[in-house]
């Protein structure tokens, strides 16, 4: 796995971010650092989201930040220049995955099929996106798109919570989860940026006590 992948590893969860103001990104990347979870995919599905992401990466540069909900390459190279280190799309779409694999960006598409992790494997890929996973059967689905593809690994988002976080965790096949429970955009848009700091700091010994560490 390359670098990214590693570091999206260790940490277990990566916090899934809606932000609609820009104003929220460095209190929020803070909460997050502090909490003990320096990463972040922002989402870039509004229109704060490109100039979120570049606060984030200037405030803190060793935060992996990167971008979710990525449609296009235009968005891609947006992202990328605002200093994104990492893209992320719900669903495998062959020309932002070649765009990505062209320019050297750690690319995580969503595959939720045979036939998508086959084009995953085709281009190299080792670790795709599963989603939205509790919807397309969870733990027991990625399981069994594991089965043939042994050299595969998948972070699953959608669904994933404090909760279940222990049944996802528990597979060898994930090497993380996303999930936005510690980051909910009310919290955001009210400023609690302390019950965020708790929140991730649950996640952190809730995915240490999992993996026994």
């Amino acid at each position: 796995m390359n670098t990214i992948s590693k570091t999206i590893q260790e940490m277990g969860v990566v916090p899934v971010v809606v932000l609609n103001d820009a104003k929220d990104a460095k209190p929020l990347a803070q909460a997050l650092c502090e909490g003990g979870l320096p990463c972040a995919e922002v989402t870039f599905r509004t229109e704060a989201a490109e100039e979120s992401i570049r606060l984030m990466t200037e405030c803190y540069p060793d935060m992996f930040v990167g971008a979710g909900t990525v449609l296009t390459t235009e968005q891609v190279d947006r992202a990328v220049n605002a200093g994104a280190k990492f893209i992320v799309s719900p669903g495998f779409d062959p020309e932002i995955v070649d765009y990505c694999l062209e320019k050297n960006i750690p690319i995580y598409p969503g595959c939720i099929t045979p036939s998508e992790v086959a084009q995953a494997v085709k281009r190299g890929l080792e670790v795709v996106k599963f989603f939205p996973a509790e919807q397309f059967g969870g733990v027991s689905t990625i399981k069994a798109l594991a089965a043939p593809y042994v050299g595969v690994k998948f972070m699953p988002t959608g669904g994933v919570n404090a909760k279940n976080l222990d049944n996802y965790l528990s597979c060898d096949k994930i090497v993380a989860c996303g999930g936005s429970w510690m980051v909910k955009g009310d919290l955001v848009v009210e400023g609690k940026f302390d019950e965020i700091k708790s929140l991730v700091e649950e996640a952190v010994e809730l995915v240490a006590k999992i993996r026994g560490k």
